[in-house]
């Protein structure tokens, strides 16, 4: 059984490679860090499933590379893994190279998930065109795929434009690391099988886990992919054991559980004890 643990809000206050090093002793697989890099002050976009304001700890999320290379340099099995990383609002190039290098310097530990964002303030103040998110990452995927496929890439669309570039080191896993997509978009499943490795939900109840799992296997194998290789990962779920083995009857391959905020690596490290000692 796949357990993950997903980092609480304000995500920078307990150490990434304490967080990193406990996990992995504690035997969860995977550890996530998720990203808001700038939260606009006032917004008119409601927030998901609550239909209220921004949450004042949406803008004490860490930067999710620097946290997960921390964590990275004092883990040796633990997979290293974005919940998500905000593709329309970053420059694929940069994060082509970023993605890489985690990959390499980790020996293919990294787990790309990735989004297009609900806060359309903050997806235009970084650039991204909101009503074509997806659109626009589709390319930047297309983008990233051909820098860390290729010694040398080019590319001529409608966001990226660029003549041959070189850009190394290449990641460690082949020929890129798992691209996971977030979220429950109508089309995410898709999307899903076009182009990307993984699904990672976090709102689903396990009827509806059932029929998108069944949903995924049809469309992959008529697709001529293996189903049995798109994993899917539930994310942010209380750390209760009937939660996640429900969870994984439904089809999920893996349960990210969610520990609460503390001030203290102490605290912290209680806390997860009592979520390994519950859940495994």
């Amino acid at each position: 059984m796949k357990v993950g643990l997903a980092t609480p809000l304000p995500a920078y206050t307990i150490d990434p490679a304490f967080m990193g090093r406990k996990a992995e002793e504690l035997g969860f697989d995977s550890l996530w860090y998720a990203e808001h890099p700038a939260t606009p002050v006032e917004s008119n976009s409601p927030f998901p499933s609550t239909g209220g304001e921004i949450p004042w700890t949406y803008s004490h999320f860490d930067e999710p590379y620097i946290a997960l290379a921390r964590a990275s340099a004092v883990t040796s099995k633990l997979l290293l893994g974005t919940g998500i990383t905000l593709v329309p609002q970053r420059n694929p190039l940069i994060l082509a190279k970023e993605v890489a290098s985690l990959d390499f310097h980790s020996g293919g530990r990294f787990l790309f998930g990735i989004g297009t964002g609900w806060l359309r303030e903050e997806v235009e103040i970084f650039g991204g065109d909101f009503p074509k998110r997806w659109t626009q990452t589709r390319e930047a995927l297309d983008v990233m795929k051909a820098l860390w496929s290729n010694d040398e890439a080019d590319f001529d669309g409608k966001y990226f434009k660029f003549p041959k570039v070189r850009s190394f080191p290449k990641p460690a896993q082949k020929p890129w690391p798992p691209i996971i997509i977030g979220g429950m978009a109508p089309k995410v499943i898709e999307r899903i099988v076009a182009h990307a490795d993984g699904w990672l939900p976090n709102r689903i109840s396990f009827e509806e886990l059932k029929d998108k799992r069944a949903e995924l296997n049809e469309r992959a194998t008529a697709a001529g992919r293996d189903p049995k290789k798109i994993e899917i990962s539930i994310f942010g779920q209380a750390p209760e054991r009937n939660l996640i083995e429900r969870y994984i009857e439904a089809g999920a391959d893996r349960v990210v559980v969610r520990p609460t905020h503390v001030e203290t690596e102490a605290e912290m490290g209680k806390q997860l004890d009592d979520i390994a000692k519950a859940v495994f």
